[in-house]
């Protein structure tokens, strides 16, 4: 017998948090942390419908999984005695910054001509001139605002 999804939901409007609470546990085989009725009643009428209809195609199920390989894990971290959250160190570390040493020599061929672009000690010295930033020297080089780092391909920038 096919799915009633509006006599479902009704159903499951009319059960107390507690018996979401438990329903839930059946339909999904383990507990959930959340009281929350609403979020209840969503995820337990949207399992329903995916264990009648199939769930997922392998397609999105591939697609989702792409998604949640770059995304970043939010963590609601547990409550202590006191009733404060523990502090969570951060899922993902940021990359380390590329520090630029002062005489260091930045090349990168553009429009068929080599760029020589060398670090000083408080900027930049492109063609005889000096620049306050990377993104000066390529502003110069280019006539367009332009992220220095991502023009010269410094420090992971595409």
């Amino acid at each position: 017998m096919p799915l009633d999804v509006d006599m479902e939901l009704a159903t499951l409007r009319g059960m107390t948090t507690t018996q979401l609470v438990t329903r839930y546990a059946e339909v999904f085989g383990e507990q959930v942390r959340s009281r929350h009725r609403d979020y209840l009643i969503r995820k337990i009428i949207w399992r329903m419908q995916a264990n009648e209809e199939g769930g997922l195609s392998e397609r999105a199920r591939h697609y989702a999984g792409c998604l949640a390989q770059d995304a970043d894990v939010r963590l609601m971290p547990p409550k202590r005695s006191d009733g404060k959250r523990v502090p969570v160190a951060p899922t993902r570390q940021a990359p380390p910054s590329l520090k630029l040493t002062p005489g260091t020599a930045i090349l990168r061929p553009y429009k068929g001509q080599q760029l020589r672009v060398v670090v000083l000690e408080g900027g930049f010295e492109h063609d005889g001139k000096r620049y306050k930033s990377l993104s000066a020297v390529a502003n110069a080089i280019t006539g367009t605002h332009i992220n220095g780092r991502q023009f010269f391909k410094i420090g992971g920038a595409q």
